[in-house]
């Protein structure tokens, strides 16, 4: 039985209940569909963390059968790179970024001054947000499944099934090894600080599309440390990646080539570090509009170095080349997330315009 895809599958079925539950809950106040949100909510988390460390399990331990660490794990790599084996694919990355993203809400609304929040309209959307990204993500995670595995044809011929946990795994004997380019220490560190910061940036994002449908002036206190903590991973994630680029593989000696990866986790950084400045005047009132448009745009600049990376449009040493159904499912994702923005952002903007013209 292969635990590892039983527990995507739930955490994905978990993930849109979730999301419908939030809805539920916003737009009818149905205590009952509070309750089921929060089990679905920490039962979602349980899953994809079970997943994890399965993942991980099987990476340490070389089981090949899986198509995944077939791909990425050898025996003949020491233990520190096939633990580094978990992000060195477009699936374990993305499992590693899903997870960030549950475990910080959890902390968002166990932990701190924002659990303070927890009943307030603000704060219903802005979970609400981040479960809908969590459950895009999941979607992802189920059409490209890390627990593919290797089964037998009756034909006789050896396939990987992506849907099937109930098949009867292949033995594979040994798996091919991570690629020679990420064979290297950086390799330990670069990907996961970069992902972390890049699942940061999903709680600011969620707490300005809540202030922009509530005006609740209040979700500056939930985006700024996300967003702090957000701006640091994301520089310490491009610094250790430029490092390793530039002195490891020959990339040239501490410039900028503006390899089209590279230069979409910039724009983000320079989103995030503006809003940094706007925030310190966005809790007295000011900024309504620029501060939620920056928070807003950061995010979906993140989303657009992930279809960057996973699509292939763009060549580079960073990305996948081949556009499939993960890239089509990441530019969907990506322009419903646009247009709302855009439609909410305008509103507040026209808003705002007409209060001056009235004021005047």
């Amino acid at each position: 039985m292969n635990l590892g895809m039983i527990f995507i599958w739930l955490a994905f079925i978990c993930g849109w209940g979730a999301t419908f539950y939030s809805i539920r809950y916003y737009t009818l106040s149905d205590y009952r569909a509070k309750i089921r949100l929060s089990k679905l909510e920490m039962m979602c988390t349980a899953c994809i963390t079970l997943s994890a460390f399965i993942l991980m399990t099987y990476l340490l331990s070389v089981n090949a059968s899986y198509e995944y660490v077939f791909n990425h794990s050898s025996k003949d790599l020491s233990w520190f790179y096939r633990m580094s084996a978990f992000w060195a694919g477009q699936q374990g990355s993305l499992l590693l970024w899903t997870w960030a993203i549950l475990v910080m809400l959890m902390f968002l609304r166990y932990t701190g001054h924002t659990k303070e929040l927890t009943e307030t309209r603000m704060m219903d959307i802005t979970r609400m947000a981040s479960i809908a990204i969590v459950s895009v993500f999941l979607t992802l995670l189920v059409i490209d499944n890390p627990f593919s595995a290797y089964r037998i044809l009756p034909s006789g011929a050896v396939e990987a099934t992506n849907w099937n946990p109930f098949a009867v795994l292949f033995d594979v004997p040994y798996g091919q090894g991570m690629n020679p380019l990420l064979r290297n220490p950086w390799m330990a560190v670069h990907p996961p600080v970069l992902f972390l910061g890049y699942a940061a940036f999903t709680i600011p994002f969620a707490a300005a599309i809540a202030n922009l449908v509530t005006k609740d002036t209040r979700w500056t206190l939930v985006a700024r440390d996300w967003m702090r903590i957000a701006w640091l991973f994301l520089t310490l994630g491009i610094g250790l990646g430029g490092f390793w680029a530039y002195e490891v593989l020959g990339w040239g000696a501490w410039y900028w080539t503006w390899d089209p990866v590279e230069t979409s986790s910039l724009i983000p950084w320079i989103t995030a570090t503006a809003y940094l400045h706007a925030q310190t005047r966005a809790k007295h009132g000011e900024y309504g509009f620029l501060a939620p448009l920056l928070a807003v745009a950061s995010f979906i600049l993140v989303i657009f170095a992930t279809f960057v990376t996973r699509s292939g449009i763009w060549a580079s040493v960073h990305s996948w080349q081949d556009f499939t159904t993960h890239g089509l499912v990441i530019a969907i994702f990506l322009l419903i997330i646009t247009g709302i923005s855009v439609y909410l952002l305008a509103k507040r903007y026209l808003e705002n315009e007409k209060n001056i013209s009235d004021s005047a």
